[in-house]
């Protein structure tokens, strides 16, 4: 995690395009496309109904949408992801729900 994040809390939705430099956590709702050059967090309880494309992501909460990591994609025990993801690295953990493809060749 970098030193710089961006918390998006609970209470917070944002429709839209969404880009950022540094970590993103996200805690609330995010709808439309995220980008960062930094990692994406998705807590328990937060839910990304968008394309992401990011270094890394880590998931707790839920997504529905694609995902392009350039590193790594996990998802947590209680973590759910509906969508195609694109990641050399990609772990998921024992409880964690998936649906779509995966794609493990270098982005």
């Amino acid at each position: 995690m970098a030193d710089e994040q961006t918390v998006i809390g609970p209470t917070i939705t944002i429709s839209g395009e969404f880009q950022s430099k540094e970590d993103v956590s996200v805690q609330g709702t995010i709808r439309g496309r995220i980008e960062t050059s930094a990692d994406v967090f998705v807590e328990e309880g937060g839910l990304v109904e968008a394309e992401i494309m990011t270094q890394n992501i880590d998931v707790r909460g839920t997504i529905v949408g694609d995902v392009t990591a350039k590193d790594r994609f996990e998802i947590h025990p209680g973590g759910s992801v509906t969508g195609d993801v694109h990641a050399p690295r990609v772990v998921l953990s024992d409880g964690a729900v998936y649906k779509g493809n995966i794609d493990m060749s270098e982005t």
